[in-house]
């Protein structure tokens, strides 16, 4: 299983660097969600800002913004690349069909002749469905989630 699990974080990883939200966005439960907290430590996503909170309503929003001709923070559109390292299964969390992922992520966008570097620890609580898995929920924490971030429109 460990062979498949790490097969869906890479092709996570393919799809947003594809820039094929969608298909990403349809690898999320339907009452899966997309967390990035502000602040390091965060316990809950209620109890201050974040830099994303998003279910699949407002994941569906934001990401029919970014496929919008007209779009001012991805004119030119953000190139990305996603790299997934360091996975492991924790043993100890997860119910019945669930497994919990720990990661760590590298992204890289380059826009406007810039390129910016994000690192952070990821968590998927993944479930099994339909032969495959499902996001029950994505935790990304960022190294520098308390820092001055630009404009950031596209998922890590």
């Amino acid at each position: 299983m460990r062979v498949e699990i790490e097969e869906f974080l890479y092709r996570e990883a393919r799809l947003l660097d594809e820039r094929r939200f969608e298909e990403w966005m349809n690898l999320f439960a339907e009452d899966g969600y997309y967390w990035v907290p502000a602040a390091p430590d965060q316990k809950d996503p209620y109890d201050g800002v974040s830099i994303f909170f998003d279910d699949r309503t407002v994941m569906k929003t934001r990401l029919e913004r970014l496929d919008h001709p007209r779009i001012h923070s991805q004119t030119p559109a953000s190139r990305t690349m996603h790299a997934v390292s360091n996975i492991e299964i924790d043993p100890e969390f997860g119910g019945e069909n669930e497994i919990l992922v720990r990661s760590g992520l590298t992204m890289m966008e380059f826009r406007l002749d810039k390129q910016t570097v994000y690192g952070g620890r990821c968590r998927h609580l993944l479930r099994i469905a339909g032969g495959g898995f499902e996001i029950a929920w994505k935790r990304v924490d960022l190294i520098n989630c308390d820092g001055v971030f630009e404009t950031l429109s596209v998922p890590f």
